[in-house]
């Protein structure tokens, strides 16, 4: 990647809507802001004219942080708060107006990005990030990725820690969200006495001074927000959590002034360095990352499945629609026993070992950029093993397509065709061992994965789709 190529990161606001290209270093080359509307057909508009006002020689990608829940794994706009864009397809809108790869992502997802990378996280790996302001928004990074969850985790603002509290718009009670947002503190200094023209300001310098109302006020807002602090502490044990957003640094001060606790979950807290600039850089260089990764890395395509449980057929479809190439376990394995005599089933076995790792030294020898599809029961070797094989072969991306059927039936498949395979694959007597493994098996979930049930028609146009999806967004250090 050249060093004039930039990103252009956008962060979606209600209030405000912020744009600017940035640097593979992470550096602000250009910066602009408009005023943001809580129309959605309104602000798809707004959000393009950004686009179009940063998109010059030199554009590869385009980021965009969106307040609400996002599907950390495609890009998906589940459901918003002040601005609800849950029926846009924005990532297919900009990309396909601009013909740069795009990546739509949580906005306090790619806050924590930016903060990990120049910011209060830099050179962390395991860091949560919560975004107090009219709500509070969260992040969670392990090992250098966000995590995702099924779709969206880290929607730390709606941990509950007051079972008597408040109703939240989420349908719970209590939600750090009621409790210790900017909205919440106006409710805590209304309940103490204190007329709408106290702003936090003052009541910080009150409560400096001793003032007992005041450190109520405090305690009430920043009670809340450190037990949410200490139970993703407990829950994730990150190097660091990062307070941002317009209410980060009052929330770490009004910590000061809760009674010490001794607790075995402490963990630094610290306010974010970077301010509204976060969301920004976050979302330019984790879109670089998706042309680093397209130019350097290579993809991986886990059919995965017990024998029998249709897999090969999802693997064939879809390598005749994409052109990427199919290995298989049984296609490596077959020559051998077609040439070696007498194979019994523990020699079958090493083969099946053999094989697999044939397979990821065939991978390893690609060039970068190359998408392979595995067509194997991943599960008959340890996770561990896998993840060696990954590491030699140069895999950066992976996902999961999990192949199932009734054991019944998976064991009427394999009765069907055992005699048909060649000798040393295990016969008809395989039949019984194999229902029980089917009942048991799971997928390996080193990534994101479809579940896929082959006793329908295969949905290609839908699997693709969700492949495509996947290898466009990944968010991490």
């Amino acid at each position: 990647m050249s060093p004039e190529d930039f990103a252009i990161g956008i962060d979606v606001g209600g209030t405000n809507m912020r744009a600017a290209r940035i640097s593979p270093s992470g550096e602000i080359l250009e910066r602009r802001s408009i005023a943001g509307s809580r129309d959605p057909k309104t602000a798809l508009g707004l959000i393009k004219d950004l686009v179009r006002s940063m998109d010059t020689d030199g554009a590869r990608a385009i980021g965009v942080g969106i307040p609400g829940r996002v599907n950390g794994w495609t890009g998906e706009i589940i459901s918003g708060g002040f601005l609800d864009l849950s029926g846009v397809d924005l990532k297919h809108e900009l990309s396909h107006s601009f013909g740069h790869p795009t990546l739509v992502a949580n906005d306090c997802s790619l806050a924590l990005i930016g903060e990990s990378r120049r910011g209060a996280a830099r050179g962390l790996r395991n860091a949560v990030m919560m975004t107090i302001g009219t709500g509070i928004g969260g992040a969670v990074m392990e090992g250098g990725q966000i995590v995702n969850g099924k779709r969206c985790a880290g929607q730390l603002g709606h941990m509950v820690v007051n079972l008597g509290g408040q109703p939240c718009p989420c349908g719970q009670r209590g939600c750090i969200e009621t409790e210790s947002s900017g909205t919440s503190l106006r409710r805590h200094l209304d309940e103490a006495g204190y007329g709408q023209e106290i702003r936090f300001e003052h009541i910080l310098k009150n409560a400096e001074a001793g003032d007992e109302r005041a450190i109520g006020v405090m305690c009430a807002w920043g009670g809340p927000l450190r037990a949410a602090i200490n139970t993703l502490s407990a829950a994730f044990d990150p190097d660091v959590v990062v307070l941002g957003g317009g209410m980060g640094a009052a929330a770490i001060a009004s910590l000061d002034f809760l009674p010490e606790l001794h607790s075995w979950y402490r963990v630094s807290a610290r306010p974010a360095e970077l301010g509204d600039d976060a969301g920004v850089i976050g979302a330019g260089l984790a879109a670089l990352d998706l042309v680093s990764r397209s130019d350097h890395g290579k993809r991986l395509i886990m059919v995965n499945g017990v024998p029998a449980s249709g897999k090969s057929s999802v693997a064939r479809s879809l390598s005749e629609k994409t052109g990427w190439p199919v290995l298989a376990l049984d296609t490596v394995k077959n020559p051998f026993l077609e040439l070696i005599e007498n194979v019994d089933r523990p020699f079958n076995r090493v083969l099946g070992r053999a094989s697999y790792k044939s397979i990821f030294s065939v991978i390893k020898e690609s060039p970068p950029g190359s998408t392979f599809i595995v067509d194997a029961w991943f599960g008959f070797q340890p996770i561990d093993i896998l993840r060696e094989h990954l590491a030699m072969a140069g895999i950066t991306e992976l996902l999961e397509l999990w192949c199932h059927a009734s054991p019944e039936l998976v064991g009427q498949r394999y009765g069907q065709r055992s005699g048909k395979r060649l000798p040393g694959h295990p016969g008809s007597a395989y039949v019984p061992e194999l229902i029980e493994l089917a009942r048991r098996a799971e997928p390996c979930r080193l990534g994101p994965v479809m579940d896929i049930d082959t006793t329908t028609p295969i949905e290609l146009d839908r699997i693709l789709a969700w492949v495509t999806d996947i290898f466009e967004q990944k968010l991490g250090v």
